[in-house]
């Protein structure tokens, strides 16, 4: 089971950090447009499902810490070019400074 927050990628690598994976998942409306997701561990996340009925699933127990912040940071760096993408080592930290939606 992902563990919160979770962190999606859609199909221009725009990132959006949701609170958890139900609301995830009521959230996200076409699988189609979903690039990649970590959770707040840094597994990879998998999506299935039809418009409007996506599930989060993790795709392996494996850490992909690396993956997560290179994406973060090219997120800050083509999306949010004013700000500076959290620089915490510990990943727990690094993660809980990611800006959550609808907070």
């Amino acid at each position: 089971m992902p563990v919160g927050p979770v962190i999606l990628f859609d199909d221009d690598y725009h990132m959006y950090v949701l609170q958890n994976r139900a609301s995830a998942e009521a959230w996200w409306e076409m699988p189609d447009e979903y690039a990649c997701g970590f959770d707040a561990l840094a597994r990879p996340l998998r999506m299935t499902g039809e418009p409007h009925q996506v599930t989060l699933e993790l795709k392996g127990d494996e850490s992909a810490e690396a993956d997560l912040r290179r994406l973060v940071a090219d997120h800050y760096r083509r999306f949010l070019r004013r700000q500076a993408p959290p620089e915490a080592s510990d990943l727990s930290t690094f993660v809980s400074g990611l800006p959550v939606e609808g907070s």
